[in-house]
């Protein structure tokens, strides 16, 4: 048993949907479970969908879900013909499942609509690539990844519950079965209640590592828009070299920083098992992709992690006592209350300063949260870089002509925050 998983850049066109056929062709003696993403832009519209109907403008969210609609029963109609028929039925229940709500009025917090809507996105896409893979002759069993994934009620970053979990994966999947495919969905799952979640950010690289730990796969590969895994964003740096290799805690590493690869709560399961995960091209399945598994790797080429839009926070204790237990422990409880994840911090005898992204709203929420015990200041429009296995020679080419706000280094990583 093998997990794929492909993205919604690997399935944003007819086109690139046509082009699974020749990859999953490769594997024609394998049994597999493919996960699959919303196609391209979905989420993002389905996003603001949600923010319409959460602000009471119906006639709005119902004109945005229009177009998601129409956008996704033209694509089936370009991908299917005998099949076209039983594809529509079932995105036409998805297509009310979400109206139904649209006619509504919102009682609930905002997080729990997102999920309702957003979680549609997933749905479509795998009811008509399923669709489009049997009409070509690739059979497969379409399932709902909410009869399986199952989760708490933390909507927007859901945690799942892995003896449930596995409970209804067995029950549903013929994991004995040669050359059987599974196809669902990835970033969805549903409370006991019946009600959809969704698992936060890379939730679809998530659901492939669980299944895969559940099913104990031989491997999960990732299809994505690149040959791999590379050293830098190639859109930022057209030199980015090519990585062939990693290592699991590598890889988090990598992550933690803000390097755009694969999400840490993707790696646990894998790494728990010792089950290799690829990364690999979708419009070049020849090309040997990025292996990621337990060995360490040596002689790593420097990797440039570089996040923009940041903001130094400086926290001052109000009586200039110092910076002890209590009020950082006080402090790290207000990042857990409202899911704060600092990029930096460094402290002093009296202060503390820490790197965020610039969010405005999160911002304000620490300062009320920590204002009886810290005077704050605030600045913005900052850069940071984070180089791992750095050499000075890079460092000093990338921070040539900045202005220096902060740095902090050890054997193996450099943070620099410029403006």
């Amino acid at each position: 048993m093998k997990v794929f998983k492909f993205g919604g850049a690997s399935v944003n066109s007819v086109e690139r949907i046509q082009n699974l056929p020749s990859i999953l062709q490769q594997y024609s003696n394998e049994s597999l479970v493919i996960i699959i993403s919303a196609m391209g832009k979905t989420t993002n519209a389905l996003e603001k969908v949600a923010e319409a109907f959460y602000n009471n403008d119906k006639t709005n969210a119902l004109q945005l879900f229009t177009v998601i609609k129409q956008q996704h029963v033209t694509t089936a109609k370009y991908l299917l013909i005998k099949n076209y028929n039983a594809c529509f039925a079932q995105l036409n229940d998805f297509f009310t499942e979400i109206e139904w709500l649209l006619h509504d009025k919102p009682v609930r917090e905002f997080d729990y609509y997102y999920d309702q809507i957003v979680c549609v996105g997933e749905l479509l896409s795998t009811a008509i690539i399923s669709h489009y893979l049997n009409e070509v002759n690739i059979n497969n069993e379409w399932l709902d990844a909410r009869d399986i994934i199952k989760t708490d009620d933390n909507f927007r970053d859901a945690n799942i519950d892995f003896t449930k979990t596995t409970i209804a994966a067995k029950n549903l999947l013929s994991v004995n079965q040669s050359s059987v495919i599974y196809l669902t969905q990835g970033f969805i799952g549903c409370t006991d209640e019946n009600e959809s979640t969704t698992l936060g950010r890379e939730g679809s690289d998530y659901t492939a590592s669980v299944f895969a730990n559940i099913l104990n796969a031989e491997s999960v590969t990732i299809w994505k828009d690149v040959e791999g895994i590379m050293n830098a964003d190639p859109k930022q740096f057209p030199d980015a070299q090519f990585i062939a290799e990693l290592s699991f805690s590598e890889v988090i590493e990598m992550a933690y920083y803000g390097a755009q690869v694969i999400h840490p709560k993707t790696i646990k399961p894998l790494q728990n098992k010792r089950i290799p995960l690829y990364v690999k091209c979708f419009s070049d399945a020849a090309l040997p992709g990025t292996i990621i598994h337990n060995r360490q790797i040596k002689n790593l080429p420097p990797i440039i992690v570089i996040k923009e839009k940041q903001a130094l926070i400086h926290l001052n204790s109000t009586d200039f006592s110092f910076v002890g237990e209590q009020p950082m422990a006080s402090l790290y409880s207000s990042f857990n209350d409202l899911k704060i994840k600092p990029n930096l911090i460094q402290t002093g005898a009296i202060n503390v300063q820490l790197c965020m992204d610039d969010k405005n709203e999160k911002i304000e929420k620490l300062a009320f949260a920590t204002n009886e015990l810290f005077e704050i200041q605030v600045e913005k429009n900052l850069t940071l870089l984070t180089i791992r296995h750095y050499n000075e020679s890079l460092l000093q080419q990338m921070i040539e002509g900045k202005e220096i706000v902060l740095r902090q280094q050890t054997k193996d990583t450099v943070q620099v925050l410029y403006r």
